[in-house]
Protein backbone atom coordinates (compact mmCIF):
# COMPACT_ATOMS: atom_id res chain seq x y z
CA UNK A 1 0.00 0.00 0.00
CA UNK A 2 2.21 2.45 0.91
CA UNK A 3 5.00 1.83 -2.37
CA UNK A 4 1.95 2.28 -4.53
CA UNK A 5 1.09 5.39 -2.68
CA UNK A 6 5.22 6.65 -3.26
CA UNK A 7 4.62 5.81 -6.94
CA UNK A 8 1.42 7.59 -7.34
CA UNK A 9 2.67 10.91 -5.31
CA UNK A 10 5.85 10.48 -7.95
CA UNK A 11 3.98 10.39 -11.26
CA UNK A 12 2.04 13.26 -10.02
CA UNK A 13 5.23 15.46 -8.87
CA UNK A 14 6.90 18.02 -10.94
CA UNK A 15 9.38 16.54 -13.31
CA UNK A 16 12.08 19.29 -12.36
CA UNK A 17 15.00 16.93 -10.72
CA UNK A 18 15.77 13.52 -10.47
CA UNK A 19 12.93 10.75 -8.46
CA UNK A 20 13.98 9.52 -5.71
CA UNK A 21 14.98 5.86 -5.72
CA UNK A 22 12.26 4.28 -3.34
CA UNK A 23 12.88 0.78 -3.07
CA UNK A 24 14.64 -1.19 -0.05
CA UNK A 25 16.83 -2.88 -2.74
CA UNK A 26 20.26 -3.33 -3.96
CA UNK A 27 19.25 -0.48 -6.41
CA UNK A 28 18.99 2.11 -4.26
CA UNK A 29 22.18 1.34 -1.95
CA UNK A 30 25.68 2.94 -2.58
CA UNK A 31 29.11 2.38 -0.58
CA UNK A 32 30.65 4.99 1.41
CA UNK A 33 34.63 4.24 1.42
CA UNK A 34 36.72 5.20 4.40
CA UNK A 35 39.56 7.44 2.67
CA UNK A 36 41.27 6.06 0.12
CA UNK A 37 39.85 2.31 0.36
CA UNK A 38 39.89 -0.68 0.43
CA UNK A 39 37.32 -0.42 3.52
CA UNK A 40 33.67 0.72 2.45
CA UNK A 41 29.88 0.54 4.24
CA UNK A 42 26.50 0.29 2.91
CA UNK A 43 24.19 2.82 3.12
CA UNK A 44 20.52 2.69 1.61
CA UNK A 45 19.89 6.64 0.23
CA UNK A 46 16.87 8.20 -2.38
CA UNK A 47 19.59 9.79 -4.13
CA UNK A 48 23.22 8.96 -4.94
CA UNK A 49 25.45 11.09 -2.30
CA UNK A 50 28.29 11.26 -5.30
CA UNK A 51 25.56 13.12 -8.01
CA UNK A 52 25.31 16.95 -8.38
CA UNK A 53 21.53 17.40 -7.23
CA UNK A 54 20.51 21.06 -7.07
CA UNK A 55 17.04 20.17 -5.75
CA UNK A 56 17.89 18.67 -2.46
CA UNK A 57 17.47 20.90 0.96
CA UNK A 58 17.42 18.06 4.05
CA UNK A 59 18.64 15.22 4.37
CA UNK A 60 17.82 12.60 6.98
CA UNK A 61 19.81 9.66 8.48
CA UNK A 62 18.32 7.38 9.71
CA UNK A 63 20.15 4.83 11.63
CA UNK A 64 18.68 1.40 12.44
CA UNK A 65 18.34 -0.50 15.21
CA UNK A 66 19.77 -3.38 17.30
CA UNK A 67 18.83 -5.98 13.94
CA UNK A 68 20.71 -3.76 12.21
CA UNK A 69 18.14 -4.10 9.34
CA UNK A 70 18.55 -0.88 7.55
CA UNK A 71 16.39 -1.75 4.59
CA UNK A 72 13.61 -1.77 7.04
CA UNK A 73 14.55 1.67 8.38
CA UNK A 74 14.80 2.73 5.24
CA UNK A 75 10.75 1.87 4.58
CA UNK A 76 10.27 3.84 7.56
CA UNK A 77 12.28 6.76 6.72
CA UNK A 78 10.84 6.79 2.89
CA UNK A 79 7.41 6.63 5.05
CA UNK A 80 8.05 9.47 7.02
CA UNK A 81 9.25 11.35 4.03
CA UNK A 82 6.28 10.94 1.90
CA UNK A 83 3.88 11.74 4.83
CA UNK A 84 5.85 14.47 5.04
CA UNK A 85 6.10 16.11 1.36
CA UNK A 86 9.77 15.40 1.61
CA UNK A 87 10.66 13.01 -1.07
CA UNK A 88 11.94 15.55 -3.67
CA UNK A 89 14.15 18.11 -1.36
CA UNK A 90 15.43 15.25 1.25
CA UNK A 91 17.68 12.83 0.04
CA UNK A 92 16.95 10.06 2.77
CA UNK A 93 19.70 7.78 4.16
CA UNK A 94 19.60 4.49 6.14
CA UNK A 95 23.16 3.64 6.52
CA UNK A 96 23.57 -0.45 7.05
CA UNK A 97 26.58 -0.37 10.43
CA UNK A 98 27.20 -4.35 9.27
CA UNK A 99 28.72 -6.85 12.04
CA UNK A 100 29.78 -10.46 11.64
CA UNK A 101 31.17 -11.05 15.05
CA UNK A 102 30.05 -11.90 18.48
CA UNK A 103 26.84 -13.53 17.33
CA UNK A 104 25.99 -11.39 15.03
CA UNK A 105 26.05 -12.96 11.53
CA UNK A 106 25.67 -10.15 8.67
CA UNK A 107 26.97 -11.28 5.14
CA UNK A 108 29.31 -8.52 4.70
CA UNK A 109 30.40 -7.60 1.06
CA UNK A 110 34.38 -7.48 -0.31
CA UNK A 111 35.78 -5.16 2.11
CA UNK A 112 32.74 -3.91 3.72
CA UNK A 113 33.58 -2.85 7.64
CA UNK A 114 32.16 -5.57 10.28
CA UNK A 115 31.43 -3.86 13.31
CA UNK A 116 31.82 -4.73 16.56
CA UNK A 117 28.69 -6.38 17.70
CA UNK A 118 29.18 -7.40 21.17
CA UNK A 119 30.95 -5.30 23.92
CA UNK A 120 31.62 -1.67 23.27
CA UNK A 121 29.69 -2.09 20.04
CA UNK A 122 29.10 -0.61 17.04
CA UNK A 123 25.51 1.49 19.34
CA UNK A 124 27.95 2.97 21.16
CA UNK A 125 31.12 3.60 18.13
CA UNK A 126 33.05 0.77 19.64
CA UNK A 127 35.68 -0.24 17.01
CA UNK A 128 35.28 -2.47 13.66
CA UNK A 129 36.50 -6.57 14.39
CA UNK A 130 38.14 -6.31 11.18
CA UNK A 131 40.03 -3.10 11.63
CA UNK A 132 40.51 -1.72 15.10
CA UNK A 133 41.49 1.93 13.61
CA UNK A 134 37.56 2.27 12.28
CA UNK A 135 34.58 2.82 14.73
CA UNK A 136 30.76 2.91 13.84
CA UNK A 137 30.68 6.86 14.34
CA UNK A 138 33.36 7.16 12.13
CA UNK A 139 30.88 5.57 9.54
CA UNK A 140 28.39 8.47 10.01
CA UNK A 141 31.29 11.12 10.01
CA UNK A 142 31.97 10.38 6.57
CA UNK A 143 27.90 10.27 5.39
CA UNK A 144 28.23 13.98 6.82
CA UNK A 145 30.95 14.66 5.51
CA UNK A 146 29.52 14.14 1.71
CA UNK A 147 26.04 15.39 2.65
CA UNK A 148 28.11 18.67 3.26
CA UNK A 149 30.33 19.15 0.05
CA UNK A 150 28.49 22.21 -1.83
CA UNK A 151 29.48 20.65 -4.94
CA UNK A 152 27.53 17.82 -4.54
CA UNK A 153 24.44 19.58 -2.34
CA UNK A 154 24.38 23.00 -3.41
CA UNK A 155 21.53 24.42 -1.70
CA UNK A 156 21.83 21.51 1.38
CA UNK A 157 20.33 23.72 4.54
CA UNK A 158 19.77 21.34 7.18
CA UNK A 159 20.80 17.76 8.21
CA UNK A 160 19.02 15.26 10.80
CA UNK A 161 20.65 12.40 12.47
CA UNK A 162 17.72 10.17 13.90
CA UNK A 163 17.53 6.65 15.24
CA UNK A 164 15.21 4.16 16.72
CA UNK A 165 15.61 1.82 19.78
CA UNK A 166 19.27 0.50 19.39
CA UNK A 167 19.60 3.72 16.51
CA UNK A 168 18.21 5.94 19.50
CA UNK A 169 20.95 5.03 21.98
CA UNK A 170 23.42 5.48 19.05
CA UNK A 171 22.62 8.61 18.53
CA UNK A 172 22.77 9.46 21.78
CA UNK A 173 26.30 8.84 22.21
CA UNK A 174 27.28 10.16 18.45
CA UNK A 175 25.35 13.43 19.17
CA UNK A 176 27.70 14.40 22.14
CA UNK A 177 30.95 12.88 20.80
CA UNK A 178 31.24 13.60 16.84
CA UNK A 179 33.63 15.62 16.20
CA UNK A 180 32.60 16.95 12.87
CA UNK A 181 28.92 18.57 14.06
CA UNK A 182 30.69 22.61 14.02
CA UNK A 183 32.95 21.67 10.98
CA UNK A 184 30.21 21.11 8.19
CA UNK A 185 29.07 24.33 7.38
CA UNK A 186 25.42 22.91 7.42
CA UNK A 187 23.61 22.47 10.83
CA UNK A 188 22.93 19.39 12.30
CA UNK A 189 20.07 18.32 14.38
CA UNK A 190 19.68 15.06 16.31
CA UNK A 191 16.51 12.91 16.90
CA UNK A 192 16.89 9.87 19.70
CA UNK A 193 13.79 8.16 19.82
CA UNK A 194 12.95 5.27 22.32
CA UNK A 195 16.67 3.57 23.43
CA UNK A 196 16.96 1.42 26.22
CA UNK A 197 19.52 3.58 27.95
CA UNK A 198 21.56 7.10 27.71
CA UNK A 199 25.05 7.99 28.64
CA UNK A 200 25.18 9.45 31.68
CA UNK A 201 28.01 11.94 32.57
CA UNK A 202 28.14 12.33 36.10
CA UNK A 203 27.43 9.72 38.60
CA UNK A 204 23.52 10.82 39.89
CA UNK A 205 20.70 9.03 38.83
CA UNK A 206 16.75 9.75 38.49
CA UNK A 207 14.21 8.84 41.11
CA UNK A 208 10.54 8.44 40.42
CA UNK A 209 9.98 12.40 40.74
CA UNK A 210 11.76 12.84 37.14
CA UNK A 211 8.79 11.16 35.37
CA UNK A 212 5.33 10.91 36.01
CA UNK A 213 3.66 7.86 37.20
CA UNK A 214 1.96 7.05 33.99
CA UNK A 215 5.64 6.32 32.45
CA UNK A 216 5.80 3.63 34.26
CA UNK A 217 5.50 -0.07 33.83
CA UNK A 218 2.15 -1.45 34.62
CA UNK A 219 1.80 -2.40 38.20
CA UNK A 220 5.05 -0.20 38.71
CA UNK A 221 4.74 1.00 42.23
CA UNK A 222 7.25 3.99 42.52
CA UNK A 223 9.49 4.96 45.77
CA UNK A 224 8.54 7.72 48.06
CA UNK A 225 10.52 11.20 46.69
CA UNK A 226 10.39 14.81 46.78
CA UNK A 227 7.74 15.87 45.12
CA UNK A 228 5.99 12.21 45.52
CA UNK A 229 4.85 12.21 49.53
CA UNK A 230 8.60 12.67 50.52
CA UNK A 231 10.08 14.18 53.46
CA UNK A 232 12.75 16.37 51.34
CA UNK A 233 12.92 19.94 51.26
CA UNK A 234 13.32 20.14 47.04
CA UNK A 235 9.58 22.28 45.87
CA UNK A 236 7.72 19.27 45.08
CA UNK A 237 7.03 18.02 41.66
CA UNK A 238 11.28 19.29 41.43
CA UNK A 239 13.31 16.63 39.25
CA UNK A 240 15.30 14.83 41.61
CA UNK A 241 18.63 13.47 40.61
CA UNK A 242 20.62 11.30 43.37
CA UNK A 243 23.68 9.72 43.37
CA UNK A 244 23.14 5.78 42.97
CA UNK A 245 22.61 4.29 45.76
CA UNK A 246 23.52 0.69 44.61
CA UNK A 247 27.09 1.41 42.99
CA UNK A 248 27.91 -1.76 45.50
CA UNK A 249 26.05 -4.34 43.67
CA UNK A 250 25.55 -2.58 40.28
CA UNK A 251 29.27 -2.00 39.31
CA UNK A 252 28.89 -1.32 35.82
CA UNK A 253 25.99 1.50 36.45
CA UNK A 254 28.68 4.48 35.67
CA UNK A 255 30.71 2.86 33.19
CA UNK A 256 30.53 3.21 29.41
CA UNK A 257 28.18 3.13 27.22
CA UNK A 258 25.48 4.04 30.56
CA UNK A 259 28.03 6.60 32.19
CA UNK A 260 31.40 7.99 31.26
CA UNK A 261 33.98 5.67 32.73
CA UNK A 262 36.08 3.20 31.06
CA UNK A 263 35.52 5.04 27.34
CA UNK A 264 36.70 3.30 24.81
CA UNK A 265 37.05 3.62 20.76
CA UNK A 266 35.71 6.64 19.34
CA UNK A 267 34.41 8.31 22.48
CA UNK A 268 37.94 7.71 23.97
CA UNK A 269 39.42 10.02 21.86
CA UNK A 270 37.78 13.33 23.78
CA UNK A 271 37.52 14.31 27.42
CA UNK A 272 34.42 13.86 29.83
CA UNK A 273 34.08 18.01 29.80
CA UNK A 274 34.43 18.04 25.87
CA UNK A 275 31.72 15.30 26.23
CA UNK A 276 29.63 17.40 28.43
CA UNK A 277 29.61 20.60 26.44
CA UNK A 278 28.56 18.68 23.19
CA UNK A 279 26.14 17.19 24.63
CA UNK A 280 24.17 20.49 25.67
CA UNK A 281 24.68 22.41 23.07
CA UNK A 282 23.93 20.51 20.56
CA UNK A 283 19.86 20.71 19.06
CA UNK A 284 18.69 17.31 20.07
CA UNK A 285 15.33 16.07 20.12
CA UNK A 286 14.34 13.11 22.28
CA UNK A 287 11.03 11.68 20.82
CA UNK A 288 9.53 8.81 23.57
CA UNK A 289 6.25 7.06 22.65
CA UNK A 290 3.58 7.35 25.24
CA UNK A 291 2.89 3.57 25.14
CA UNK A 292 6.91 2.38 25.47
CA UNK A 293 6.26 0.94 28.77
CA UNK A 294 6.62 -2.59 28.54
CA UNK A 295 9.55 -4.72 27.78
CA UNK A 296 9.98 -5.75 24.46
CA UNK A 297 11.97 -5.11 21.55
CA UNK A 298 15.37 -6.12 23.22
CA UNK A 299 14.47 -3.73 26.40
CA UNK A 300 17.66 -3.39 28.50
CA UNK A 301 16.65 -5.03 31.65
CA UNK A 302 20.35 -4.88 33.04
CA UNK A 303 21.15 -2.92 36.26
CA UNK A 304 22.78 -0.20 34.67
CA UNK A 305 19.93 -0.03 32.67
CA UNK A 306 17.06 0.14 35.33
CA UNK A 307 19.11 2.62 37.61
CA UNK A 308 17.89 5.01 34.65
CA UNK A 309 14.14 4.59 34.94
CA UNK A 310 11.85 1.64 34.49
CA UNK A 311 10.73 1.70 30.96
CA UNK A 312 12.07 3.45 28.16
CA UNK A 313 9.37 6.10 28.58
CA UNK A 314 10.37 6.84 32.06
CA UNK A 315 14.04 7.25 31.21
CA UNK A 316 13.87 9.63 27.65
CA UNK A 317 11.84 12.13 30.27
CA UNK A 318 14.00 11.74 32.90
CA UNK A 319 17.43 12.37 30.69
CA UNK A 320 15.86 15.36 28.76
CA UNK A 321 15.08 16.92 32.43
CA UNK A 322 19.10 15.98 33.73
CA UNK A 323 20.29 17.67 30.25
CA UNK A 324 18.40 20.56 31.06
CA UNK A 325 18.52 21.32 34.50
CA UNK A 326 21.85 19.90 35.07
CA UNK A 327 23.90 20.77 31.64
CA UNK A 328 22.19 23.91 31.19
CA UNK A 329 20.83 22.23 27.91
CA UNK A 330 17.62 23.67 25.75
CA UNK A 331 16.43 20.19 23.98
CA UNK A 332 12.87 19.01 24.21
CA UNK A 333 11.46 15.36 24.94
CA UNK A 334 8.72 15.18 22.90
CA UNK A 335 5.31 12.24 23.72
CA UNK A 336 4.18 10.66 20.99
CA UNK A 337 0.59 9.88 21.58
CA UNK A 338 -0.36 6.33 21.28
CA UNK A 339 3.47 4.66 20.15
CA UNK A 340 4.79 2.17 21.72
CA UNK A 341 8.16 0.93 20.80
CA UNK A 342 7.64 1.09 16.72
CA UNK A 343 9.36 3.01 14.76
CA UNK A 344 7.37 3.44 12.24
CA UNK A 345 4.78 4.43 14.78
CA UNK A 346 7.02 6.99 15.81
CA UNK A 347 8.41 8.43 12.71
CA UNK A 348 5.03 9.04 10.65
CA UNK A 349 3.55 11.22 13.42
CA UNK A 350 2.28 14.43 13.02
CA UNK A 351 4.36 15.79 15.65
CA UNK A 352 7.59 14.03 14.60
CA UNK A 353 7.12 15.17 11.06
CA UNK A 354 8.32 18.83 11.59
CA UNK A 355 11.07 17.53 13.64
CA UNK A 356 12.40 14.94 11.01
CA UNK A 357 11.85 17.33 8.26
CA UNK A 358 12.46 20.75 9.36
CA UNK A 359 11.71 23.74 7.16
Amino acid sequence: MLRSLLFALLTLAPAYGASPCISATSACTEWVTFGSGPWRSMIYRTYSLDARNEQITRALVMIHGTNRDADNYYRNALASAFLGNALEDTVVIAPRIASNDRGCQDKLGPDEVSYSCGGDSWRSGGTASNDDKLTSFDFIDEVLRKLARKETFPNLKHIVVAGHSAGGQFVNRYEMANQVHEKLGVPVSYVVANPSSYAYPDSTRPTAADWPVTAGAPGYVPELTAGRGGSDSETPGAAVFRPFGDGRNCTTYDQWPYGFQRRTGYTARLTDDELKKQLASRPTTYLVGELDVLPLGGFDSSCPAMAQGPTRLARGLAFSKFVNQKLGAHQEAVIIPECGHNARCMFTDEKALPIVFPK
